[in-house]
């Protein structure tokens, strides 16, 4: 009688599992299943400094590192890094707001020993100097919705007609996009201050696990290019999901238009000082123009004028692109392109599309065919080891 009792409890239990909702932040139920792809997980806090306060030694500028290690082992010759966009962590490479598999676990699915950094000030990486890391938004709602997850409502630029692949209605109250935007933290306002302490952690590690392949997304894309820069031979190569760093200005917001458009990055693609040929002690010295006819579906950009100064160790590193065919980055991701050719450095921009892979916005690696967007970085990878 007790296990016919128990028996029919466990089948109501089943049940009642089977039919949990598991959409948006519910599947943090323990009866809700990981989709995630067997892994070991390590952490680490690589560089930093001790400073001296009133209340003793501090550490400051320490790279928070997660590493994660395929549970079937590794079977690629170099390990990949990826560095997360603004206003975002590390966390955006897990799983993703709908809970699919995550772009992390795609990469582990292909066999790579995959590191995760949250930037410092971001997230678990370093902000204990207060003073030189001032806070700012991360993103709202409605920049949400324009800019990432439903840009074909706003109609900015004509490509965005063509978005169809973020899973959910994109827009507050829809449980994947509420999730999405859980997401969102503050993010430093001294990009100066950010992009030195990466440069020397993120070398640092680098130096410790050997030569890899950098992955970023938007604004992330600062960092592997300052390292392309600092330590070349430790940078296998230099991917850039819908790189942010579109020389001398930024589009706020993930805007389009040029009312958002603001000065930025002096040194080109950079906030600070990056090696050119002829060579220069200040960002002063580099002169640039605003060429191009600046329309909705293809923006303007800045090149060099006068004298061109050359990016010599950024240029000893593979450079690629991918940009998706729905995204604001497909009206202006040329100007990355047009900059970085113009100072001698070889890249490649792969849009989506030309690999029939479509309707992707700016986190096309969250989207509905993210697994497509990770093979192309994978056979990327692969041709260029």
């Amino acid at each position: 009688m007790i296990s016919s009792t128990l028996f029919n409890l466990a089948s109501i239990a089943s049940v009642a599992f089977a039919a949990a909702d598991c959409t948006g932040i519910n599947a943090v139920a323990p009866q809700c299943v990981s989709q995630e792809a067997l892994h070991y997980r390590d952490f680490f806090y690589i560089g930093g400094r001790y400073v001296a306060g009133a209340a003793g030694n501090l550490t400051y500028d320490q790279l928070y590192v997660e590493k994660l290690t395929p549970a079937a082992g590794v079977n690629q010759s170099k390990p990949v890094v990826l560095f997360h966009g603004g206003g975002t962590s590390g966390v955006t490479w897990l799983n993703t707001p709908d809970n699919r598999k995550g772009f992390a676990s795609h990469l582990l699915d292909y066999g790579y020993q995959v590191y995760i950094v949250d930037q410092t000030s971001v997230g678990r990486g370093s902000a204990e100097n207060l003073n030189d890391y001032v806070m700012r938004i991360g993103s709202t709602a409605e920049i949400t919705e324009k800019g990432f997850t439903a840009p074909e409502l706003t109609n900015a630029y004509p490509q965005s007609q063509q978005h169809t692949q973020w899973p959910g209605s994109g827009v507050k109250g829809d449980p994947v996009f509420d999730a999405f935007e859980s997401t969102f933290i503050p993010l430093t306002s001294n990009l100066t201050v950010q992009e030195l302490s990466m440069r020397s952690s993120g070398c640092q590690l680098l130096s410790l696990i050997g030569p890899s392949f950098l992955i970023s997304h938007s604004i992330g894309a600062l960092h592997p290019l300052l390292l392309s820069n600092d330590c070349p031979s430790l940078v296998a190569g230099n991917i850039n999901l819908e790189p942010g760093n579109i020389p001398f200005q930024s589009y706020v917001g993930n805007t389009t238009s040029s009312v958002g458009r603001t000065s930025a990055r002096p040194w080109g693609m950079t906030n600070t000082h990056v090696t050119y040929e002829p060579a220069i002690s200040n960002s002063s010295e580099l002169t640039y123009e605003l060429v191009g006819d600046d329309t909705p579906a293809k923006r303007s950009c800045y090149m060099q004028t006068g004298t061109i100064h050359k990016l010599t160790e950024i240029a000893k590193v593979k450079y690629v692109a991918l940009t998706g065919s729905a995204s604001p980055h497909i009206t202006y991701e040329h100007c990355v392109i047009d900059f970085l050719e113009q100072a001698g450095v070889a890249t490649e921009w792969i849009k989506l599309a030309d690999k029939g892979i479509t309707g992707n916005g700016h986190f096309g690696y969250l989207e509905k065919n993210s697994p497509q967007i990770a093979g192309v970085v994978h056979e990327w990878v692969q041709s260029n080891c």
